[in-house]
């Protein structure tokens, strides 16, 4: 599949996973993998989120309104970012609702705890309602958004059924609608979880991917396999039989080797058995041997990714929904 089209299946990906597997970096790979495609992206960062877009070269803190991350190459699209705070969201949900003045003397004294403590979960769907709100009016051909780590993203993306269930009427069971029917249309927005080929991770995904299943209509797109060693040929027969003369002087290198080995096919049964409890297409990202330096690393993952990508077919992807041109 070409990757402008898998992209293009979907306004907007919903970044979710565990602590620790690489999250964050997944979103930042997403966005340059879709910007690579030519698509125009808008990356979106939660209060407190690690930071993808200085993964990608930005320097500098974010604000609620658009950042430029980079200006596209020729044949390539935009990044935009900005984050998302709670507090911003919520004043300007107060100022669109006729509550200015009020809003801003909510600021000024600090009592906005108080009022989002009033109705538990309100920061959460108010944030999603932003999302919502940019995935129709933004001109971003892609939304990227880096969720919290896997357990607040759980609440975060089902915090609308609660609410929608317990208003029995009024602007928050309004909103809580909404966000519920953006959720639930694959064309409009899709959750991408993230995992290492490890027993813990695999197990935290698959309970993820069950409750969203359980409490929502959201649409999972692949699930992205971080950190799986690539294949390395030679390997197994360089340990056949006995060690003499100088290969007992490479019994590191030996040593190395069945690690390798041993390493890949415990990651390999994971994946594998991730593939039968959850069986949705995966796209694994390599091993980087060494720390994640900027935007070479990035890209470097992101035509991993698009490769990947390449690899599919509308056919792997059915029911996954797929987003008209121009819609």
């Amino acid at each position: 599949m070409d990757p402008a089209s898998f992209f293009r299946r979907t306004a907007s990906l919903i970044v979710a996973g565990k602590g620790g597997v690489g999250k964050t970096t997944v979103a930042a790979v997403l966005a340059r993998a879709a910007s690579m495609a030519g698509l125009d992206v808008l990356m979106l960062e939660l209060e407190g989120s690690s930071g993808a877009t200085r993964m990608l070269g930005l320097e500098g803190d974010l604000s609620y309104s658009d950042t430029e991350v980079l200006a596209g190459a020729k044949g390539e699209g935009s990044i935009r970012a900005r984050i998302l705070t709670p507090d911003e969201t919520l004043i300007e949900y107060l100022e669109d609702h006729g509550l200015g003045k009020l809003s801003r003397k909510l600021a000024s004294t600090g009592a906005l705890d108080v009022v989002a403590t009033a109705v538990p979960g309100i920061k959460d769907i108010l944030l999603l309602a932003k999302v919502k709100q940019l995935e129709k009016a933004d001109p971003a051909e892609l939304l990227v958004l880096d969720a919290p780590a896997a357990g607040h993203a759980l609440s975060f993306l089902t915090t609308s059924v609660g609410l929608a269930d317990a208003a029995r009427s009024g602007p928050i069971k309004a909103q809580a609608i909404d966000v519920l029917e953006f959720l639930a249309d694959p064309r409009r927005c899709q959750v991408m979880l993230v995992t290492l080929a490890e027993e813990t991770p695999v197990n935290e995904t698959l309970q993820t991917a069950a409750m969203l299943k359980e409490r929502t209509q959201v649409t999972l797109a692949p699930v992205v396999a971080n950190a799986v060693y690539p294949d390395l040929d030679g390997l197994g027969p360089a340990m056949d039989g006995p060690l003499t003369g100088e290969e007992a002087l490479d019994r590191s290198l030996i040593d190395a080797a069945s690690f390798r080995l041993q390493r890949s096919a415990l990651q390999a049964a994971q994946l594998s058995r991730l593939q039968a409890q959850l069986p949705i297409q995966q796209i694994r990202l390599p091993y980087l041997f060494g720390p994640i330096r900027g935007r070479s690393s990035v890209d470097e993952l992101a035509r991993a990714f698009a490769k990947e990508v390449g690899a599919l077919s509308d056919k792997d992807l059915d029911g996954s929904g797929a987003r008209e041109e121009g819609q």
